[in-house]
């Protein structure tokens, strides 16, 4: 759920925006009606990779260091 707080000169009770915040609610700051900060609550970062766990999942043709067809690299706006 997303709020709007007016800001009106400091009068902000940053106490409240944190609870809000921690219940998930996104906070939107505004001045005389016009949005000028986002506040969202920080999600949990996902948990390291283990180096090597893709192992036999992914296939890298031969021709991985050949030169890219002429008509790819026309699509990428690249001149050979």
């Amino acid at each position: 759920m997303t709020i709007t707080v007016e800001i009106d000169r400091g009068r902000v009770d940053l106490a409240d925006l944190l609870a809000r915040l921690k219940r998930g609610e996104e906070i939107v700051l505004a001045e005389d009606g016009k949005p000028l900060a986002r506040m969202s609550p920080l999600r949990d970062s996902p948990s390291r990779r283990r180096f090597g766990s893709a192992r036999g999942q992914i296939e890298i043709g031969e021709d991985f260091d050949e030169p890219l067809p002429e008509a790819l690299l026309r699509g990428f706006g690249v001149r050979a």
